[in-house]
């Protein structure tokens, strides 16, 4: 079988363009600004994450229920979302996910209502675990839907100009949740901003019940390598390693995010709350919009594949230092990981999509599927800060980096030979 080598140069008249000259540019400015509403959804998470350890008195390990039921909708409804999509079309999968996304932010209003503040927490996480099903079915539609828009060889390029717009909403989540889970917040206060949301989303999904979404056959995109869809899934190495660098780069971005507070108000380093999440949100997520952006003109340049390695290795290595280290040190060293984390997912999504035809749909849940990850690692992280050190915590993102500097440093190998 042909091997992909990872490279995205051609012509730049073709980024949106088939080879018969179809060209997508509307469908994939629309698809796109989902990406804003999800990154918007998860940053907030992080502020919230602290906000409920300073204001109920909770553990790290109990406060990170709020990514747990998040990340848990992700591994639960990955599947039926796939279904709908492949049976009804991506514009199926994005409604419906929306309609989700709304519910599970209005449902936040009721319960903010119960008197007492620990089953008021409870019914915030089952909200949250509703509104986490509503994001799944968004990303197992746009996800793999803006690699098909165009030239596929350019589908690396593509997918991470989508996520720059999602980094733009990782941004404005912590300035959002600066504001209004302020220290002495209460429960109305948590509620407004949900409520807030789940409008727009409505708003948002009317749009998109009016607006055409092209279905493009995947199995007509031709790739430059053969055709998988004769070959089961389980049996493409490049996909099987694709879901468990995908699971592991979302437990490393989700673990780290949800501790950068903890970890930067700590006695070592030793920032106020409100510039730490200054600092989250300006200079983590600011490096990691920057980073996508960047990325994405790279990628008419150089490899995927390629930069996909060089930047998993230099994030394995920022937290070798962080181990090692604290203070202002340690600081940067965890920033540059969000520089260095801004193209892995999107990168590793298309890579392990790529040449499998008509499978993409049913590839794509499983990919969702797989963030799943980032309802794992706070816990564990938690764990670890408890029984021994915050800077112990770490080292599950070390892993995790690990691992996907090997998937792209042998992606030129294995493609999506078959296992066995």
């Amino acid at each position: 079988m042909p091997r992909f080598d990872g490279r995205s140069r051609l012509p730049r008249g073709r980024f949106l363009c088939t080879s018969d000259g179809r060209n997508y540019f509307v469908p994939f400015a629309l698809i796109t600004s989902l990406f804003f509403l999800w990154g918007f959804a998860h940053s907030m998470l992080d502020v919230l994450n602290k906000h409920f350890q300073d204001t109920l008195r909770l553990s790290m390990t109990q406060a990170a229920m709020v990514q747990n039921a998040v990340y848990g909708g992700y591994f639960l409804m990955a599947i039926p979302a796939g279904r709908v999509i492949a049976r009804f079309g991506y514009r199926s999968g994005v409604l419906l996910g929306l309609m989700l996304f709304a519910l599970g932010a209005l449902l936040v209003v009721p319960g903010s209502l119960l008197d007492d503040p620990q089953w008021s927490f409870f019914a915030f996480v089952g909200s949250l675990f509703v509104l986490g099903c509503g994001l799944t079915c968004l990303e197992t539609s746009a996800n793999p839907y803006t690699t098909i828009l165009g030239d596929p060889t350019q589908a690396e390029r593509r997918i991470n100009l989508a996520q720059s717009l999602n980094g733009l909403g990782w941004i404005l989540g912590p300035l959002v949740g600066l504001y209004l889970f302020r220290a002495g917040a209460q429960s109305d206060d948590v509620a407004l901003p949900y409520a807030l949301i789940g409008g727009v989303v409505l708003v948002v999904a009317l749009l998109f019940s009016r607006a055409s979404l092209p279905e493009v056959e995947e199995a007509s995109v031709g790739s430059g390598v053969a055709q998988a869809g004769v070959m089961p899934l389980r049996r493409q190495r490049g996909f099987v390693l694709g879901i468990i660098a995908l699971f592991l780069y979302v437990a490393a971005q989700t673990g780290i995010n949800s501790f950068f507070i903890n970890y930067t108000t700590a006695p070592a380093v030793g920032l106020s709350h409100q510039m730490a999440t200054l600092f989250l949100s300006f200079g983590g997520m600011g490096l990691f919009l920057l980073g996508r952006l960047l990325g994405s003109w790279l990628m008419g340049y150089v490899s995927a594949v390629r930069l996909l390695a060089a930047c998993a290795l230099v994030a394995t290595l920022s937290m070798l230092v962080l181990l090692s280290t604290d203070g202002c040190a340690g600081l940067l060293a965890l920033l540059l990981c969000y520089a260095c984390e801004s193209i892995m997912f999107p990168t590793i999504f298309a890579l392990a999509l790529r040449g499998l035809g008509e499978q993409t749909k049913r590839a794509g849940s499983y990919l969702i599927m797989s963030i799943v990850g980032g309802a794992i690692s706070p816990t564990l992280m938690a764990l670890a800060a408890e029984r021994f050190s915050l800077s112990t915590a770490f080292v599950i993102p070390l892993v995790c980096y690990a691992f996907i500097a090997y998937y792209a440093l042998t992606y030129r190998v294995i493609g999506n030979q078959r296992v066995g």
